[in-house]
């Protein structure tokens, strides 16, 4: 099926980094040379002191969303537009990303294909969870992954863990690190997890630093759902890194594969393996 020609886009920048103004200027340049309208969202254009337009409007108006600056502001992105499902692409400003591939160089000629409908669009999977605490329910989404873990170094802690409301395992060690096959290759393969190809509908279990060497990563089917709670009295949950929820004996969470999906425009020629041959020095 042929893809719509991008129309316009709206740009989200990196937090903080003001000095994106003169990039922000070429790539709006480089949209408009191709008849495709530019729109920044309000925060992002509070910083480089141009006017800007509401996040969740910037959603609805445009036909993609364009991060400018690494993996981090492209995560941010896919989480905050997810309920949307406006396809996104990130464009690196410093180093190659796992998820933003476009460097300012490339970004003429990407444009050029965007313009005629020439991409594709990859769809990643997203963790859906339901945080329980004192009776009240928190929805979170998570592009990469869902960390359950201790809330100081001195401690261990148990995290109990059910698998389709059957128990499954009780984790002991600095805690357990639920992640996407998009971020298998972030905080999941640090901690001695599998690399998982992005585009299956799978998510895996990594203790981390456990204090059994028995205990080890788990894949399982998206179909699954999982539920952890712990019997120490204090833990974290942290979100893509980005998002921290305090929580407490009695307190659970309900992890699962949400059924949609976070949309990833690259080009058709991008090839996964050789960002990760690049990333990870395969090789050489």
């Amino acid at each position: 099926m042929q893809n719509k020609c991008i129309k316009s886009v709206g740009v989200i920048l990196r937090p903080s980094t003001p000095e994106l103004k003169s990039s922000f200027f070429k790539l709006q340049d480089t949209f408009i040379n191709y008849g495709i309208e530019v729109h920044i969202e309000s925060i992002s254009g509070a910083m480089i002191d141009i006017m800007g337009m509401e996040f969740d409007l910037l959603c609805k108006q445009c036909d993609a969303l364009v991060s400018l600056g690494g993996d981090g502001t492209l995560i941010s992105a896919v989480r905050r537009s997810f309920n949307y499902e406006i396809p996104i692409f990130g464009v690196y400003a410093g180093n190659l990303g796992f998820l933003a591939d476009v460097s300012m160089d490339e970004l003429d000629e990407f444009v050029k294909k965007l313009s005629r409908g020439d991409y594709r669009i990859d769809e990643r999977s997203v963790l859906q969870a339901t945080l329980i605490k004192d009776k009240q329910e928190i929805q979170v989404h998570a592009f990469n992954d869902i960390v359950f873990t201790r809330p100081s170094i001195s401690n261990m802690i148990h995290v109990e863990t059910l698998v389709d409301n059957k128990a499954f395992n009780t984790y002991y060690g600095d805690g357990v690190i639920v992640s996407t096959p998009t971020g298998s290759t972030a905080y999941n393969l640090s901690a001695g997890g599998p690399v998982l190809f992005p585009l299956t509908k799978v998510f895996t279990l990594t203790p981390i630093c456990p204090h059994s060497l028995t205990q080890r990563p788990v894949v399982l089917p998206g179909e699954f759902s999982i539920e952890m709670k712990t019997s120490d009295s204090k833990a974290l949950i942290i979100v893509d890194g980005q998002d921290i929820h305090e929580f407490n004996e009695g307190d659970s969470i309900h992890i699962k594969l949400s059924r949609n999906f976070a949309k990833l425009i690259h080009r058709n020629e991008f090839n996964y393996f050789d960002v990760l041959k690049e990333k990870l020095g395969w090789g050489e």
